[in-house]
């Protein structure tokens, strides 16, 4: 099959293009903006209690608004203020209210802390925890473009805060983040590029046509969300930017090394780069397909959040596996050798003391080889045991927003959950009124829980069957002590509510006590789910029921000491409260899905070097030589363009792009070039059990006992020949241990790397 592409592609390169090029005008052309949400109560599901709690505020207080936003007051120097400023900030509220803002349904009488140390105006909007409508973020910036106007030159500072403006500020940090982040990518990918190739086309090529890539799969990923109604993160669309270029760029990576490789074994341009199609196309496939069925597991998340992040990871993998396999081989088919203009170097074919040595070394001693790298993994996946989530989505440098800034200034004079309280509905079961003072009663009972500061008269709808009491809680609401507040004493207070009704709790705080419940579901359905998907994929391809066991093993250290090292920075050396509760999901994702792709370049590199006589430890020599470089350059390049992510500031990207480099640095060279060769050497032949794949095929006689062209007989002297000279070559240096190697056989291999078939010494035969 990929043979037939192979040719398909390189013989009709123009063809090719032509039908990308209108494939993407018509997509981008007729794909809707791809819209963002940065609200957590719209990543759960409707049988949840905060979501039900949003739908009755909606159903019985759609006429009456909520304090979407705040307007926070403080004298400069953090004095208390004088009747002169709350005079000013009465004035403001009257100017504020004569304005009629669009969405705005009032502005509150302004009010002064007990300490009178903070005034605050609360402006009513009316449904502000799902995505903001256009008219509610106009709103926000009049607001703040007012307040700046009627407290300039005054004793008086003031911004805007609250959830509302928290929004506002969130989709505008995540743009900017967007934007750092694709300049540290595409900077950090020509630098890389230029750095392994010393070619200026090699760094343009895949920058290019992964940017216009990257515009088609959002294009696709924006239909599909309109036409199920998927609500996506606005992170994602700074995740994505970092998906398509750094995996497409692997791609670029595996398929030029392969095509380098071929060239040097004298092979003409167009037909290197079909036998580059050929061989390595089948190892990028099942790289990306292990991607794509780890990201389509999501799908199976209670959170919305997740299974729209599945299928839009999926497509832009998928659409990047695509143009890696058509459009890059076209338009290097055209190009030829001038791809590595102006460097010579793809004619020579290096030496690779390095990844020789370290071949050696692993092949002289794979138990404390093993041992030393398992080690390290497991002494990072401990810390992993002291993981707390945190439920914040902030996006971006929020800490310096007004929103954020002005939060802490509410807090000098007011409890912490004075901006977002929690609010706890009474329902008739019956329709009827609830008695007043049944009300009153169960008020009371609210306001004595700990960690409530105070307890508003209920807000009681028209018909008198619904009741809202808005509670105020003495710790922030995004913090662990409201949320065991919200699960413990209040939820036990709300119960105990009078015959022939139903209590619901609503608030940011409850969304965040439903998302922790949902994250438990996911953690035990998802996670074993990918793995067994994985697990599959590489029994099939190495047609083993052993290996793929210890593989998995491995990533899954690989991921434990991910986590570990996560919470080791962040929690326990920055003393943040904890990590972003969608990280572990994500990074277990990519790490596993991806850290499996590194584990398949190099065992299947180790089975082709065993089918070529090699025993076990030779073969991990070998393969740890020439697939080396290749998932050293992968792994780097991948790894630093996740690591930009932490560029975009803010807690969850910063977070996610640490975990997520700091995995597939370990799954490149901890997992790939230690643990899975050495382990491998360790397990032996019975690692390929019950297919042994790792035999020599059989011995090739055509009529009239001629060699094949391109073919190299092994018998069973030869085998045991190459046995020996791996054998002895483990001792020595990496090159002499090429000695009686097929240079075709080395093309063979799904690791494109760069060492794979020149470097073959006396008795290669090249065809």
């Amino acid at each position: 099959m990929f043979a037939k592409l192979g040719r398909m592609v390189v013989r009709h390169p123009w063809r090719v293009i032509g039908v990308w090029i209108v494939a993407a005008v018509a997509i981008i052309g007729l794909a809707p903006k791809l819209s963002t949400t940065s609200s957590e109560v719209s990543f759960l599901p409707s049988h949840y209690q905060s979501v039900q709690a949003a739908n009755l505020q909606k159903k019985a207080f759609a006429d009456v608004g909520t304090p979407g936003a705040l307007v926070v007051a403080e004298r400069r120097g953090g004095r208390p203020l004088t009747v002169r400023d709350v005079s000013m900030l009465e004035r403001a509220q009257r100017v504020l209210s004569s304005h009629r803002i669009p969405a705005v349904k009032a502005i509150d009488p302004a009010v002064v802390s007990p300490n009178h140390l903070v005034g605050m105006i609360g402006v009513e909007m009316p449904n502000v925890q799902g995505q903001l409508t256009t008219a509610q973020t106009d709103a926000v910036l009049t607001l703040r473009h007012e307040v700046a106007s009627l407290t300039k030159g005054t004793d008086l500072r003031a911004g805007v805060t609250g959830t509302a403006a928290q929004a506002v500020d969130q989709q505008k940090s995540a743009q900017t983040a967007s934007k750092v982040v694709a300049i540290a990518t595409i900077g950090l990918i020509l630098a890389l590029l230029l750095l392994i190739f010393r070619s200026p086309v090699i760094a343009l090529l895949p920058v290019l046509v992964i940017g216009v890539v990257s515009q088609v799969a959002d294009g696709l990923i924006a239909s599909l969300s309109r036409a199920f109604g998927l609500h996506i993160d606005s992170t994602v669309s700074t995740l994505l930017i970092v998906v398509l270029f750094g995996v497409g760029t692997d791609y670029v990576l595996f398929l030029m090394f392969r095509f380098r490789e071929r060239l040097r074994a004298g092979v003409e341009a167009k037909e290197a780069m079909i036998d580059a199609v050929t061989r390595v196309g089948p190892a990028i496939a099942t790289a990306a397909g292990a991607v794509i069925i780890a990201f389509l597991a999501l799908t199976l998340s209670s959170i919305t959040l997740f299974r729209s992040l599945g299928p839009a990871l999926a497509i832009a993998v998928a659409t990047t596996l695509l143009a890696g396999l058509t459009l890059i081989p076209a338009i290097v088919s055209l190009l030829q050798t001038r791809t590595f203009w102006p460097s010579r170097a793809w004619q020579r074919e290096p030496e690779g003391a390095r990844f020789g040595a370290i071949g050696n070394v692993l092949a002289r001693r794979p138990g404390r080889v093993a041992l030393v790298s398992a080690g390290v993994l497991v002494v990072l996946g401990a810390f992993a045991l002291s993981f707390h989530p945190s439920f914040t989505l902030t996006s971006g440098k929020t800490a310096t927003t007004q929103s954020a800034v002005y939060s802490k200034v509410l807090l000098r004079g007011y409890a912490a959950g004075e901006a977002e309280p929690t609010d706890v509905y009474l329902e008739s079961t019956s329709g009827t009124a609830i008695p007043p003072s049944a009300l009153t009663v169960y008020g009371q009972r609210l306001a004595r829980v700990d960690g409530v500061a105070t307890v508003a008269p209920p807000r009681v709808a028209e018909h008198g069957s619904v009741a809202d009491f808005r509670v105020v809680l003495t710790h922030s609401p995004k913090s662990n002590a409201a949320m065991t507040t919200v699960r413990g004493p209040l939820q036990r207070a709300a119960d105990a509510a009078p015959p022939g009704t139903r209590p619901l709790i609503g608030g940011i705080t409850s969304v965040y006590v439903d998302l922790q419940s949902a994250m438990g579901h996911d953690y035990a359905l998802v996670f074993p789910v990918a793995a067994v998907l994985i697990l599959l994929i590489l029994a099939l391809l190495l047609r083993s029921v052993v290996a793929p066991w210890y593989l998995m093993g491995a990533v899954g250290l690989g991921f434990a000491s991910t986590l570990g090292a996560s919470v080791l920075v962040f929690q326990d050396a920055q003393g943040e409260s904890g990590l972003s509760f969608i990280l572990p999901i994500v990074m277990y994702l990519f790490v596993v899905a991806l850290g499996t792709d590194y584990n398949i370049l190099m065992v299947s590199r180790l089975r082709e070097e065993a089918r070529e006589g090699r025993d076990p430890r030779g073969a991990a020599a070998m393969a740890v030589r020439h697939a080396g470089p290749t998932i050293a350059s992968a792994g780097l390049i991948l790894a630093g363009t996740f690591a930009s992510l932490i560029l975009a500031g803010g807690t969850t990207l910063s977070q996610m792009g640490f975990a997520i480099s700091v995995g597939i640095a370990i799954a490149a060279f901890v997992m790939a070039m230690f643990l899975t060769p050495s382990l491998t050497a360790l397990v032996g032949h019975r690692a390929w059990w019950p297919g042994h794949r790792d035999e020599p095929p059989p011995e090739i006689s055509p009529p009239g006992g001629a060699e094949p062209p391109g073919a190299v007989v092994v018998s069973g002297a030869a085998a045991a020949s190459g046995a020996s000279v791996a054998s002895g070559a483990v001792a020595s240096s990496g090159a002499s241990s090429t000695s009686g190697a097929s240079a075709s056989g080395r093309g063979a291999s799904e690791t494109g790397s760069a060492g794979g078939a020149a470097g073959a010494a006396a008795g290669a035969r090249r065809p």
